[in-house]
């Protein structure tokens, strides 16, 4: 961990899919399922043509879902309940992770560039349910993702949200972009050796929580 204080930390923010659960759980392939077999229905394609264009909106526009419907003008509520309503037997209670972000003084925010009903059904198969103040989803940022400006700003006002006093933890390189010039501390959730170094990383985010507590509590 590097030696930055996090005395002054007032907000944490806390991206969901791949940083508040492990990647090992492959939530994600469900999803990129469902998208391609989404994008295949509403556009008249077959499997090959729509996981080509899941993958490029997705590169091009930050999520599947703006690509849509920025080329398609498709309606973004049925899309978001759709893909994301997936198993979640992969997911366990994690009770360490719990006892960590608890300890943490301030308020607490899950921002995700997923629906807020993803968000709540993976916090509560996590057992983080009552560990967030505030949850935002795509739609909270007029279905704008990360890692546009705006789509930040939005939940910046929303949340009443101080970036000089704030951290926000992400798996997305890209996504740490804008937080990290907005003036946040940002924490790069990774097993790449090689990472940014201007965000802390960690590969185990339970174990960084716990040392960075452990600062906290120093005298």
């Amino acid at each position: 961990m590097k030696n930055k204080s996090f005395k002054k930390i007032k907000f944490w923010i806390f991206d969901l899919d791949n940083t508040l659960y492990p990647k090992s759980a492959n939530l994600f392939s469900e999803i990129e399922k469902k998208m391609t077999t989404y994008v295949m229905k509403q556009l008249n394609v077959d499997f090959e043509k729509a996981n080509f264009l899941r993958e490029y909106y997705w590169k091009n526009y930050g999520t599947t879902l703006s690509g849509m419907m920025k080329e398609h003008n498709i309606d973004p509520e049925p899309f978001l309940y759709e893909v994301h309503d997936i198993p979640l037997e992969s997911l366990t209670i994690d009770y360490l992770l719990v006892a960590e972000i608890n300890k943490l003084t301030g308020t607490k925010i899950v921002y995700t560039n997923g629906s807020k009903f993803h968000a709540n059904r993976v916090l509560n198969a996590r057992g983080l349910s009552k560990c967030f103040q505030k949850i935002y989803g795509i739609e909270d940022a007029n279905f704008i993702p990360k890692p546009h400006e705006s789509a930040y700003k939005t939940i910046i006002k929303l949340a009443n949200i101080n970036p000089d006093y704030s951290i926000m933890f992400e798996d997305e390189p890209k996504n740490l972009e804008v937080p990290h010039k907005m003036g946040m501390q940002t924490v790069l959730i990774t097993d790449d050796t090689n990472s940014d170094s201007r965000h802390h990383s960690t590969n185990n985010l339970t174990y960084f929580l716990s040392k960075l507590n452990e600062s906290l509590n120093d005298n």
